[in-house]
């Protein structure tokens, strides 16, 4: 073991009697489950099933959602069992029940090891970029197979791993297979040393429909019958840009709706008076919106009602520095997107949708208000974009399949 593991080991394990008061702040925040505190230690609520266990982490929601093709694909073969360490995600996998959950336990040595001796898991897998040395190397000595699926590597990232070749080696080369999500991530991590990374394709694409709400979608149409223009996702400094985009756009297009989804709803409040001149409805109040109004979907969990419901959606943290947030939920789904110039944390998906016409990217918010102009005024195009997205998203169907079995290929 390298001197940087060796320290890392000693760090996490002297920090550790300071742990059950950080969780507890945690707790008082809404990031843990007071009932489920136990299972950051390593301690499991329930026995583990008979017969193979295949265990998949997750980091948060984002993941999750990506990782459900895979858990079911796996399920066939194997029970899963899935850890997270976020509430919504944890929230996610007991809807699905694909799996058993469980929270992965903080990566101090004594709770790795109750944690994996409980399990006895025939084979890991990681999905993109959170990797806990301690839960590593205690695989490595227990001689369980490791794979790190839809791996991702940003340049901040690499350039830190490069400081530190020996940490970087038994960190990643201890897995049985990297499959990363795109081109661009397979090169960053060859250049850590890796020579076996592979690039199979973003798990993303192949992630399911985000839920839809029916009676919901065909009451907001009977209430205004278009058209329907979505902001989803938006961050400070983006609200104002598309507001002022409604005004201009229902000069052409006088019944249209705008729906703002906030990224985080509490900013509710703040863009109710940005957008003082406009009708404006709440749906966290159960308001309906009226035609050439906007309606502000201040609720969480919706998105895929409001992308079959809109066919033009703009992607939030874009216009502003944050890197974006998923476009293919919206493809998928058929919605024509429109995006600004910081798509940083989806780089690869952003060029295989605008590959393919699905996607237009602006510089900034004159062009975005000029672009939506474009693209309401041909509703062609319109179809054209949401069905090459849905397309390409179909070309990754086989992608859980193909991954899994090489896990299952790897237990004895």
């Amino acid at each position: 073991m390298s001197l940087g593991l060796r320290l890392y080991r000693a760090a996490t394990t002297a920090a550790s009697p300071f742990l059950p008061w950080w969780l507890a702040r945690r707790m008082r925040g809404g990031k843990e489950i007071e009932a489920r505190l136990s299972e950051r230690y390593g301690i499991a609520r329930i026995a583990r099933p008979a017969g193979r266990l295949v265990w998949v982490h997750c980091a948060s929601m984002g993941e999750t959602m990506s990782a459900l093709p895979l858990i079911g694909a796996l399920a066939v073969h194997a029970n899963v069992l899935l850890t997270t360490g976020t509430v919504t995600s944890a929230e996610l996998a007991t809807q699905r029940a694909l799996a058993i959950h469980q929270f992965v336990p903080l990566d101090v040595q004594a709770y790795v090891a109750r944690f994996l001796e409980h399990w006895k898991p025939d084979a890991a897998v990681f999905l993109e970029s959170e990797l806990w040395p301690n839960m590593l190397t205690g695989l490595d000595a227990r001689g369980i197979p490791r794979f790190l699926f839809n791996a991702r590597l940003s340049a901040r990232s690499a350039a830190r791993w490069k400081r530190f070749p020996k940490v970087a080696n038994e960190v990643f080369g201890g897995f049985a297979v990297i499959a990363a999500q795109s081109r661009h991530d397979a090169a960053a991590l060859r250049g850590l040393g890796l020579r076996e990374v592979e690039s199979w394709g973003n798990l993303k694409f192949a992630a399911p429909d985000l839920p839809d709400n029916e009676a919901a979608r065909a009451a907001l149409n009977a209430a205004c019958p278009g058209p329907w223009l979505l902001a989803a996702s938006t961050h400070p400094g983006e609200d104002i840009p598309i507001i002022e985009a409604h005004g201009a756009l229902t000069r052409l297009h006088p019944s249209l709706t705008t729906v703002i989804v906030p990224r985080h709803p509490h900013r509710a409040e703040a863009i109710v008076d940005l957008a003082h001149r406009f009708p404006l409805a709440r749906r966290s109040r159960g308001e309906m919106p009226v035609p050439g109004g906007i309606y502000l979907a201040d609720t969480l969990g919706e998105l895929g009602l409001f992308y079959r419901l809109c066919p033009l959606a703009f992607i939030g943290g874009t216009l502003v520095p944050v890197g974006g947030h998923n476009m293919i939920e919206a493809a998928q789904l058929g919605c024509a997107v429109v995006i600004g110039p910081h798509y940083e944390n989806h780089f690869e998906a952003m060029k295989t949708l605008h590959a393919v016409g699905a996607l237009v990217d602006v510089i900034d918010f004159m062009e975005l208000e000029a672009t939506l102009a474009r693209l309401m005024s041909n509703t062609a195009r319109l179809a054209e974009m949401g069905a090459a997205g849905r397309s390409v998203c179909e070309g990754f169907a086989d992608l859980p399949q193909r991954l899994a079995r090489r896990v299952i290929e790897a237990i004895p």
